[in-house]
């Protein structure tokens, strides 16, 4: 209870660091916080260019929305895995990027981590708007589907604040971790169904004669869960499986905790490590 005392005293700190990050992000920018929206963008342009020419990867219709775009399909999925890829990348120097912050006063170091992800929880919105805006544009009315889509932001938003809790306290000991991690992101973007349909993925492959359940298995990865729910409120306009929500607050609350857990345990030497 102390300790959630203190994370209330701390409100105005999270705030006003949050919005030094969100000032700092594109400082001495020209276009400033244009390139929020120029990156996912070109990553859309090179994408569809690669897996919608080349390869001839077609997307799904959209059920009932019968929307049929490849790039509208990539931007569904991408804006939220930019959202977990940033947010961890970002988070996980969190700590080291505020040493003289942490050794002149003390404050919980858990809002360093925090206010970091939640400065690009703001990005992710504002490219979430946009994406709406072209949505629209092209016929697919998702406004009554906004709620939805703010309901899975916040609880990826808990997901990502989890794993840069603890990633960011182990990486002050280890620094190690981060170079880990870009190499991780690297796999675990093609583990998720973004730029390609989730069909493409069998539901059976064989290994030395036994039949394995390839799908089942590739759906126990939340960020598979994250990218499908998102695509089926703003592509397909249709709620999400509620067995899959119920599965996203359970990996979110339980990497809250791991987070937590894990950062209380490594936090009484930050300064001396720092």
């Amino acid at each position: 209870m102390s300790r959630l005392a203190e994370y209330a005293d701390a409100r105005e700190l999270t705030l006003n660091l949050t919005l030094r990050e969100l000032r700092g992000k594109y400082k001495r920018s020209v276009l400033g916080w244009t390139w929020s929206l120029i990156n996912p963008l070109s990553t859309v342009v090179i994408f569809s260019i690669i897996f919608s020419l080349f390869l001839k990867i077609e997307p799904p219709t959209g059920d009932p929305s019968g929307l049929h775009s490849f790039p509208l399909f990539l931007l569904c999925g991408l804006l939220c895995w930019n959202f977990f890829a940033t947010g961890t990348v970002s988070s996980i120097g969190s700590l080291i990027a505020n040493s003289n912050l942490i050794k002149k006063v003390y404050f919980p170091r858990e809002v360093l981590v925090a206010s970091t992800v939640a400065s690009v929880l703001v990005a992710f919105a504002v490219e979430m708007l946009v994406l709406c805006i072209v949505l629209m544009a092209f016929g697919n009315m998702v406004l009554p589907w906004i709620p939805m889509a703010l309901v899975l932001m916040a609880i990826e938003m808990v997901f990502v604040l989890g794993i840069g809790l603890a990633l960011s306290v182990v990486n002050v000991y280890f620094r190690d971790v981060e170079h880990f991690v870009n190499i991780g992101l690297q796999a675990l973007f093609y583990s998720a169904p973004i730029v390609y349909p989730i069909r493409y993925v069998p539901r059976h492959g064989h290994v030395l004669g036994l039949s394995i359940p390839v799908r089942t298995i590739y759906e126990l990865n939340p960020l598979v869960k994250f990218v499908s729910a998102f695509r089926n409120v703003l592509y397909d306009l249709r709620f999400p499986p509620i067995g899959d929500i119920g599965y996203l607050v359970a990996w979110s609350a339980a990497m809250l905790v791991l987070g937590l857990w894990v950062f209380s345990k490594l936090e009484r030497r930050l300064a001396e490590e720092l």
